[in-house]
Order: structure tokens, then sequence, then C-alpha cells
């Protein structure tokens, strides 16, 4: 494979693009740390109530406490769980699904109109048949995320399929191109940056599924741990477990970020 050559004023380009995202990252954590000095300090100076917003030392003893008795790992373990299965087959299905809509234009105009009903409804409110329906244990709370990552991930990847340029769409009829050879080298080459950003979606729907789940039926996990500490006041309980939370979702967020470079990195390399 040759090697790149870049010219002085490229080079000079990276580095100025180079620099910038160190100076952002660095401001990014200047604000993080100052906003979490100052929270200590109000609370430590009792500008603000403790009791009420907590403090990030309290947050830290929580954490310890938990970490100490070994009840915390049970619980980022069970929410770990039920987001990936929930993540997974989010995405897995939805894009399934919207590849069968639009292998069919018929297909697409008759559920197009109860996607968007589906996607418009509360799906807390489906709680109580859910339970019903499935049990109150961890399926109920898999299938929570599910309703509120599903339909969006059908509606985003369609509408990526369908945006896709007519005239390469009438070049591929021309060479006599089926539906599946069309598929495969057109449209999902295409949609790939789409589907990133998808996968982007999912990641923060995913958590919301989740913890919505854990709020109705859980007697495990991050989610009950937030419903627990707010029924017995314990205010940096349910602070620590939000802060855990987001720890998490940046985890699994960066973690889908590095796909979409790796995956970009691929198919330059293969262009």
């Amino acid at each position: 494979m040759k090697k790149k050559i870049c010219s002085k004023e490229h080079q000079k380009y990276l580095r100025i693009r180079r620099s910038k995202s160190i100076i952002i990252l660095v401001i990014q954590i200047a604000l993080l740390v100052f906003a979490v000095l100052l929270w200590e300090l109000l609370a430590r100076k009792e500008i603000i109530d403790s009791f009420i917003t907590s403090s990030p030392s309290k947050i830290i003893q929580t954490f310890t406490n938990l970490v100490g008795d070994g009840s915390i790992w049970k619980h980022i373990l069970s929410t770990l769980y039920e987001t990936i299965i929930g993540f997974l087959l989010s995405t897995a299905v939805g894009t399934v699904v919207a590849i069968l809509l639009w292998f069919s234009k018929t297909c697409q105009r008759i559920f197009e109109p109860y996607l968007v009903v589906l996607n418009s409804l509360p799906k807390i409110a489906l709680g109580p048949i859910i339970i019903i329906w499935v049990g109150a244990g961890r399926g109920a709370i898999i299938t929570m995320t599910l309703l509120i990552t599903l339909i969006i991930t059908i509606i985003n990847t369609l509408a990526g399929f369908t945006a896709v340029e007519k005239d390469k769409l009438l070049l591929m009829q021309t060479l006599h191109a089926n539906k599946f050879q069309t598929l495969f080298k057109l449209v999902l080459p295409a949609n790939i940056p789409n589907m990133i950003s998808c996968l982007k979606v999912n990641v923060g729907l995913t958590w919301v599924g989740t913890i919505m789940g854990e709020y109705l039926v859980s007697k495990e996990g991050l989610g009950y741990l937030i419903v627990y500490g707010g029924q017995v006041f314990n205010l940096s309980l349910v602070m620590c477990s939000t802060v855990i939370l987001c720890f998490l979702a940046g985890i699994m967020y960066a973690t889908v970020a590095i796909l979409e470079k790796v995956v970009k990195k691929f198919f330059n390399f293969e262009i």
C-alpha cells in the first residue's frame, strides 16, 4: 500500500485542526471540573441544601459504600445487560423491517401511518399492558426498550434507504440489477453514515427505555436504585446512580463513535 504524501499546507492544516480538538477537549474538562468544584463549594457553604441537591463528596462516599458492600456491581451488570440486549435487538430488527419495507412500496405506504402513530404514543402508558403480557421481570424491561427504540430505528433507516439518489437507482436499473443487487451494492453502502447516526440515537433511547422499564418492574439495576433512593429521600444515592448512568452511556456512545471512525477508514481505504 502506497503512503499518502501530504503537502506542507495540508500538514499545517492538520496540525491546526488537531490543536483545536485538544483545546476543545481541555475546555470541556475544565468546565466539568469547575461545575463540580462550584457544586461542592456551594454545598459546603450551605448556599444550597445538600440534602436536596447532594454534593460531589457525598456522591463519592455513597459510591464507595456501594463498592464496599459489593452491591453496586449487581445493579450495574443488570442494567448493562438489559441495555445491550435492547440495543442489539432494536438495531437488528429495525434494520430488517426497514429493508422489508424498502422492498415493497405498497407495504411501505400501508404501514407508514401506523409507524407514525406508534412513534407518537407515550410508551410509559403501555407499562401495565407490558407487565401483564410479558411478566414483571427482565423481559418487560427489554420490551419497553424495544418499544422506545424500534420504531425510531425503522423510520430513520427507511428514510435513508428512500433518500438514495434516483440517478444512481436508474443506473442500477439500466445495468439490469435486481432488488437484492441494488440493496447490497448501492443502498446499504450509501446508508452507512445514516446507519451509524441511527446507532448514536439508539444509544440514548436504549438507556431511556431500560431505565423506564426498571422504574416499572425491576428489583435491581440503576433505575431501581434511583427509584429506591427517591422513596427513602436518599438523594446522594439518586445522584450517584445518575452519575454512573451518565458514565456508562458515555462509554457506549464512545464505542459507537470509534466504530464510526473504523468504518470510515475502511471504506476510504477500499475506495
